[in-house]
Order: structure tokens, then sequence, then C-alpha cells
């Protein structure tokens, strides 16, 4: 199956297991609004108008994706998942070159499957900057507004950070597809822990572009951080 539509694809690692949400499933298939919590991530793709299609890397014994009933208006595809999200990341990557033939020079997106509030806005920041200039690609990221603190090995504070050009790494990551899976497999043959994507590149000298993304791209990892995305997820649901 070949796909020459020029367009973005999107990679969504899924195959983790949520343990710090004391939850008896992964947290991607938590309910939220009637729906799980990756149902709502793969809309905020389905709907934007430069998307091509999405793979899922998911957990060889997964057995909670074939109870959900997935329509998307765009293809969608499982790839396997790995024991590290760069495993799960490289496996999507392979398939989209060697099973789907998508153009080694396509750009792809990556993201959280645990983020579900994610908004059209922003995807569209994302896209616009990694198009509309020279660069080997980007990331969504947050500024850091709050005093950040160094610690001991003990949880007492070691010393206070400069905050002065800190930023949180978000979710979508957005390069290359040939380059992306080049960086991975060069940092895992060199057993360099890879956190996130621009790391990756970033193990090889290249310097992405932050691009700063909305507040309300959180991503669920505390039970807490349900309670809050159902509220931002209501509020941009009225918001259309």
């Amino acid at each position: 199956m070949k796909f020459t539509k020029s367009s973005i694809w999107v990679v969504i690692p899924a195959a983790g297991v949520g343990k710090r949400m004391l939850a008896d499933r992964p947290k991607q298939y938590l309910p939220l609004l009637k729906k799980t919590v990756i149902e709502h991530t793969l809309s905020c793709f389905s709907e934007h108008k430069a998307i091509a299609g999405v793979v899922i890397s998911l957990h060889p014994d997964d057995p909670y994706w074939g109870e959900l009933a997935i329509h998307l208006p765009i293809p969608h595809f499982v790839a396997k998942g790995g024991k590290e999200r760069s495993d799960s990341v490289l496996n999507a990557l392979q398939m989209m070159q060697n099973e789907l033939q998508i153009d080694s020079d396509s750009w792809v997106m990556v993201h959280d499957a645990a983020r579900p509030c994610l908004l059209l806005t922003d995807i569209d920041k994302l896209i616009t900057s990694c198009l509309d200039t020279d660069t080997v690609g980007g990331i969504l990221a947050k500024k850091a507004s709050d005093t950040m603190k160094r610690s001991k090995t003990d949880d007492s504070i070691l010393r206070t950070e400069d905050r002065e050009n800190l930023w949180h790494a978000l979710t979508p990551q957005m390069f290359r597809l040939k380059q992306l899976s080049d960086s991975l497999q060069q940092a895992l043959a060199q057993n360099i822990v890879i956190t996130d994507e621009a790391s990756a590149l970033e193990n090889d000298g290249e310097s992405p572009l932050l691009i700063e993304a909305s507040g309300s791209n959180i991503k669920i990892t505390h039970p807490d951080d349900l309670a809050l995305a159902e509220f931002l997820l209501r509020d941009k649901l009225n918001a259309k």
C-alpha cells in the first residue's frame, strides 16, 4: 500500500501502562467525557485538514484497543509497541517506511496518547513554524514560569536553577520521517536515553525549534489530571 498524499502523518506511542495513575488499565483507556482518553487524542488530528494518517503503537498484548469502535476520516494503522517510548516510535516509523511506503522526506508528528486537549491552533502553529522556516523540525513547549529547584538524592533542595531559557517540552514534536528514524536508531545503538524525539535530534547535533503552546495541552499522568482534562475538554468542545 503506497500513500502519495503530500501531507503530515502522526505517530502516537500508546504502549505504556501508566502506573502513576493507580488505575485498573493504562491511562490512555480511562473514560473521559463518554469516550476514552486516546479517542479524544485521535480526534485532535482526524479533524485537522493537513493530517494524512495516524500510526498508533500498541503493546503486543493490549486487550483494550480492540474493544473501541474507532472510526476516523483518515487512514489509521497499528504498529507494535516497544519496551520504551523510543522503541514504539521507531517501530511506527519503520512501518511507515517499509509497509506503508510513505516518502522518507515526509513530515511526521509524534504525540503523547495521554494529551487529549491539544488545540487545532497549536497544531497550526507547529506546522507553520516547521514548513515556513529552514529548520530540522520543532516541538510544542511552554516557557518555565515557576521557580526551578534542583534536589539532592533525599529530595531536599540542592540549589535554585535560573529559569531563563528553560522550557517544558510538550508534544506534538515534528520532524522528517527518515531523519527522525535514523536519529532514533543512532541513539539506541549508542545506549543513549531518549525521553522525547527532539533529544534524538539533539544527539545528532541538531537544534529543533521551540514553539510556545497553550497551557491546555496537559499530559494525563496523575489521577487529578483527569478532572482537569475533563474541564479543558468541555471548554474546548463548547468553543466549537
